[in-house]
């Protein structure tokens, strides 16, 4: 289970996620859909540990994504549009 906690994340005075919270059950593929400057970007970068919260807390099936000892078999992500191949399934890039 990935769960957010009031999470935020400022760059100076930008706001870039401001106290967001929901909670991801095992096995539900679930994708970020907005605009430019949203900030799925910095949440995703946030759950993988690649940026560290203003505040809040991230937690996937209770821990850090840096206490995982085997991480990718808890959690995919695709972050970049470009790193996609087009010959392999969803399901394979995840």
């Amino acid at each position: 289970m990935i769960e957010l906690e009031g999470l935020t994340k400022r760059y100076g005075e930008k706001v870039a996620v401001n106290n967001l919270s929901f909670t991801v059950r095992p096995g539900i593929v679930t994708g970020f859909l907005g605009p430019n400057g949203a900030g799925k970007s910095t949440t995703m970068r946030m759950i993988l540990g690649l940026d560290h919260p203003t505040a809040g807390d991230v937690r996937i099936d209770g821990k850090h994504y840096h206490q995982l000892k085997d991480p990718l078999t808890y959690i995919g992500a695709l972050l970049e549009a470009k790193a996609w191949h087009g010959g392999r399934t969803a399901y394979n890039h995840l």
